[in-house]
């Protein structure tokens, strides 16, 4: 039970309420809720997918639910702007991969997935009216992003407020004994304890999981560049747990691995490389497998130590006259000309070891890197 409401965990509320139930030895059930409003998911998606997974391995009653419904609303969490509402398709879609990704750590076999706009699109204005009458403006504008947005004279759209209730009610149609969510989802989810216990439902408890930042220390996004996404390679996967900033060892030990916390303390009280290297290695073994770890960390140590090339390295063909600056666009080592611009003028692209010093550079054959760790041979 400790693990359950402890590892990878910010806080349970109410906690009494968490402890009694767990204690009691019924079967809970438990649910998480995601918008599939993108379909590429991260070491930060994964933690409270991992929670879930973590209940279901203990016998709980298990619900993974799809925001259909609520997508095409725009959860206004962590948003400085209103976010883009989706269409039904494209929530569809993004759930297409979304669960493809997601099925490594969520054994979908023994979870039982289910769509809210099942109820939520049959709610009549006056249900959402009742919904509504169960909360009041000031309470929505206590949330700290709805205060900056209106600070900063930023429009506040009704379906932001309509939201955190839309989730809510998705507690009361599941009537459950635990949502999990990650820790700026606390909100919504109070709100979906309020209704269930509005409506006369069970009493529910709300597990908040830690969110892990990226490599780089920042908030892990796609905007950053810092993201360890779950379908890349094993090379790729292990190299970017490399670049994870020291002090966040022991959190992405804590939230992405299942090595027993006692275990963690005598890992980082070693040295700080061999401690990354073991948390390369789980990290990829979940995601790969152990094989794939060895053969990460082989391949990590030609690059890295011995300054040699990945066995893997891309081999791409061009014609005559191509610029190296395009062929490394196209073939997405790097994100725009604009930072090739900055990666030339710091001489972060090289040819056969050599920096390339103009950015009307012709590719010609050899093999050419870009930072530290993105390879492509080129040929004519």
């Amino acid at each position: 039970m400790s693990d359950l409401l402890t590892r990878g965990v910010v806080e349970t509320v109410p906690k009494e309420l968490a402890e009694k139930k767990l204690k009691s030895g019924k079967k809970l059930r438990v649910y998480l809720g995601i918008d599939p409003t993108g379909s590429h998911l991260h070491l930060g998606h994964a933690v409270p997918l991992r929670k879930l997974q973590a209940f279901c391995d203990a016998g709980h009653e298990v619900i993974f639910l799809i925001g259909s419904h609520t997508a095409m609303i725009g959860d206004p969490t962590g948003r400085d702007t209103m976010r883009e509402p989706l269409t039904k398709k494209q929530v569809i879609e993004n759930f297409k991969t979304y669960k493809k990704q997601a099925s490594k750590i969520l054994n979908f076999s023994k979870i039982k997935i289910v769509f809210n706009d099942k109820w939520l699109s049959k709610l009549s204005a006056k249900d959402i009216m009742d919904i509504a009458g169960h909360f009041t403006i000031q309470q929505m504008l206590q949330r700290d992003m709805f205060k900056k947005r209106m600070k900063a004279g930023e429009d506040l759209s009704p379906n932001e407020f309509m939201y955190p209730l839309m989730q809510g009610y998705d507690s009361v149609e599941l009537d459950v004994d635990c949502e999990i969510g990650g820790n700026d989802q606390l909100f919504n989810m109070l709100c979906g304890r309020k209704l269930q216990k509005a409506y006369g439902k069970r009493d529910k408890f709300v597990l908040t999981t830690k969110l892990i930042e990226g490599t780089d220390g920042r908030k892990m996004s796609k905007t950053y560049d810092n993201c360890i996404y779950l379908d890349e390679s094993a090379n790729d996967m292990f190299g970017n747990v490399m670049r994870v900033n020291d002090d966040l060892m022991e959190v992405y030990f804590e939230c992405c691995t299942d090595v027993p916390m006692d275990e963690v303390k005598k890992i980082l009280s070693g040295s700080p490389r061999d401690a990354k290297v073991r948390l390369a290695r789980e990290i990829v073994t979940l995601y790969h497998s152990e094989k794939d770890a060895d053969a990460a960390e082989a391949n990590f140590d030609a690059v890295f130590k011995d300054g040699g090339v990945p066995d893997d390295i891309e081999v791409t063909k061009v014609s005559e006259g191509a610029k190296v600056i395009d062929v490394l666009v196209d073939k997405g080592l790097i994100a725009s000309k604009s930072e090739a611009r900055r990666l030339v003028e710091q001489g972060g692209i090289k040819k056969n070891d050599k920096a390339i010093d103009s950015i009307d550079a012709i590719a010609e054959p050899g093999i050419y890197k870009v930072g530290k760790r993105k390879f492509l041979k080129i040929t004519l």
